[in-house]
C-alpha cells in the first residue's frame, strides 16, 4: 500500500484518471471511489449508482455522488456490463468515507475490453499521477 501525503493507494489496484479504483478478478471488476476522492469531496450523502445488466463504455457517466455541497459524476473505467451494484450505499453512502477500498465499493462489472486496463494508472504510473492530482488541487 502505497501511502502519498494523507492518501492511500493499493498498489494492487487499476486507477482511472476520475478518481475511481478497479480491482480486477478474471473478466470481472470491482470499482470504487479513491481515498483522494472521498477526502476531496467530504462526507458522502447519496450515491446514484448505474443499473445492474447495463451495458457501459469506458469513460461514460454512469451515476452520481453527492455531498452537501457537491455533486460529482461516476465515469466507467472500462468497458463491460454491470453485474452488481453496493445495494449498502443506498441506506449508508458515508460506506465510501469509511472505508473507500472495501465496504464502499460502487459496482461490480464483467469486463468486455480487457487491453483497456493498459489506459489505466498502476504501479508507479499511479503514484505520480496521485502526486500530480494533490498539486493541482492544493493550488
Amino acid at each position: 500500500m502505497a501511502r502519498i501525503e494523507d492518501y492511500e493507494l493499493p498498489d494492487d489496484l487499476y486507477y482511472h484518471k476520475e478518481h475511481f479504483w478497479v480491482r480486477v478478478e478474471d473478466k470481472k471488476a470491482v470499482v470504487g471511489f479513491t481515498d483522494f476522492a472521498q477526502k476531496m469531496a467530504g462526507e458522502i450523502s447519496f450515491v446514484e449508482l448505474p443499473e445492474v445488466d447495463q451495458d457501459v463504455q469506458k469513460d461514460e457517466v454512469i451515476g452520481s455522488i453527492e455531498t452537501g455541497k457537491w455533486l460529482g459524476k461516476i465515469y466507467a473505467p472500462l468497458s463491460g456490463t454491470i453485474t452488481r451494484v453496493n445495494e449498502e450505499l443506498e441506506d449508508e453512502p458515508t460506506l465510501i468515507n469509511e472505508d473507500p477500498y472495501g465496504r464502499g465499493w460502487l459496482f461490480e462489472m464483467e469486463i468486455t475490453n480487457p487491453d483497456e486496463l493498459k489506459e489505466l494508472y498502476k504501479g508507479e504510473k499511479a503514484v505520480e499521477w496521485l502526486k500530480e492530482e494533490i498539486k493541482k488541487y492544493k493550488k
